[in-house]
């Protein structure tokens, strides 16, 4: 399972807890925000806190915290596929 990690959107910083099955828990300002879950590759839903049923519904903030997810490539992975195309080449 992924690692949590951090995004910034604009000038505000998310922590991202991945819960797995496209599920994420998101924090902002060190407070726990909303638990969203990955619809489409550009529509995401926030879960009720309550029920934790999908709420439908345009959300820009949560549809762009969904892109930058997405977007996230782990700095760990980068670096073995570094290693991994090094080694590929005979570096």
């Amino acid at each position: 399972m992924q690692q949590p990690f951090d995004i910034t959107i604009g000038e505000i910083d998310y922590a991202i807890f991945p819960e797995g099955n496209d599920t994420y828990v998101v924090f902002k300002d060190g407070k726990e925000y909303r638990h969203i879950l990955k619809d489409t590759e550009s529509q995401w839903l926030t879960l009720d806190p309550e029920t934790a049923l999908p709420l439908f519904g345009e959300d820009e903030e949560v549809n762009a915290i969904g892109k930058e997810i997405i977007a996230y490539v782990p700095e760990d992975e980068d670096e073995e596929d570094d290693e991994a195309h090094d080694e590929e080449d005979g570096l």
